[in-house]
């Protein structure tokens, strides 16, 4: 049985948008807010968000090309319109015609963003390399999500999700621990560990560069809450004072530190866990680094603008650091009143319904009525890459 399947059994956490160009615009929030807080510090606090959609990396061919064309802009703006991947059908009644029920009109888009990529520095655009051993923890990944996958058809047909991987029968390792703290998703179901982060309501890492963001700030501390889509998302605590814990205490989101350089808010976190690897670079690698460091800077531009820039830098993970850059917009408090919290983890019981569907799965397999669980692919859609 499909994933789509599992989860029509009591996935109400997933919210269906139509898709649509989102003309996201500065708008009108009611009044001029007060340029600094009653404690004198510059005033950040709202609801901000990048209305634009920027590749994360640049274009290899742009070289150090830091701007798009309008060309280059409606291009990808249509592209992302007709969207064929999602769009296209297969053989009727097959596992991969049911893996697409969520196609593109089950998707919002940005509009495309006048600059080639949200990296700035190197000046290439693009993430520096990997080090050996965090390309050596992404090879281990990917090996075992391939033995899980052997038996499917995403294998059996050479599909792109099963690069480097090979049909055959199910693995005789398949029931082991997987060999490292799992963040995403694979083709078993035995416990939440082996479900993704998103399924189990932890989507979201620091930083986040695609959601809102809503900051209120207090004399000695920063509040942000994080929407990470489909519900999900969440909180994080800025200490304007005080110093980070001991290295061996690891949070899942670090331990953030925060201080203000004239009209700029600067904050440093550190002690992240090494459980969470942090996903940026091609191809979605994952870097899971023991030192990681994250300088972020807040400048208020004017009354709607915020900028914001954040640096990254871990020796274990890259061969050297880069830096992000954003342009955040105001958005409207009446018009996202509602959502002060992440609402995933409420009444949820899809991720309950979900295991309760794989294991009557495996017991239609035992009474001879189904088909042998590690033969369907739950984990990647067929045609793309482990979600």
């Amino acid at each position: 049985m499909r994933r789509r399947l599992l989860e029509a059994l009591g996935v109400v956490t997933v919210l269906a948008t139509v898709m649509v160009l989102l003309l996201l615009t500065t708008v009108s929030v009611g009044g001029q807010a007060p340029s600094a807080t009653p404690w004198g510090h510059p005033n950040l606090e709202g609801i901000w968000l990048d209305v634009y959609s920027t590749p994360f990396e640049r274009a290899a061919e742009l070289g150090d090309r830091e701007m798009a064309t309008a060309e280059e802009r409606a291009t990808r703006d249509q592209a992302r319109m007709v969207n064929p991947g999602r769009n296209r059908r297969v053989e009727r009644g097959s596992q991969q015609d049911v893996a697409g029920a969520y196609n593109a009109v089950y998707t919002s888009a940005k509009p495309a963003g006048p600059r080639t990529s949200l990296v700035v520095d190197p000046r290439n655009g693009r993430i520096p390399a990997m080090t050996a051993e965090a390309k050596r923890q992404n090879e281990v990944r990917r090996e075992w999500q391939l033995v899980l996958l052997r038996n499917t058809e995403t294998c059996k047909y050479d599909a792109r999700a099963c690069n480097g991987g090979e049909y055959g029968a199910p693995s005789p390792h398949r029931f082991d621990v997987a060999p490292f703290y799992n963040t995403s998703r694979m083709n078993r179901h035995d416990g939440p560990e082996d479900q993704s982060s998103g399924d189990r309501c932890m989507s979201g890492s620091t930083p986040d560069f695609n959601g809102f963001r809503r900051i209120v700030q207090g004399a000695d501390s920063i509040a942000m809450g994080y929407d990470t889509g489909q519900g999900q998302g969440y909180q994080r605590v800025i200490y304007l004072s005080g110093s980070h814990p001991p290295n061996q205490i690891r949070l899942r989101h670090g331990d953030s530190r925060g201080r203000w350089e004239g009209e700029t808010l600067v904050i440093e976190t550190t002690n992240f866990s090494p459980k969470f690897p942090f996903r940026a670079g091609r191809g979605g690698a994952a870097a899971v680094g023991a030192n990681r460091k994250l300088i972020e800077r807040y400048r208020r531009v004017d009354e709607d603008t915020l900028e914001y820039e954040a640096t990254i830098e871990d020796s274990t993970a890259w061969t050297a650091p880069w830096t992000i850059r954003q342009e955040l917009k105001r958005q409207s408090d009446e018009q996202n009143r509602i959502y002060y919290e992440p609402r995933c983890h409420e009444g949820n019981y899809g991720l309950p319904a979900l295991l309760i569907g794989a294991r009557t799965v495996e017991q239609a397999f035992a009474d001879g009525r189904g088909p042998e669980p590690f033969s369907l692919d739950t984990a990647t859609d067929f045609g793309g890459g482990v979600q």
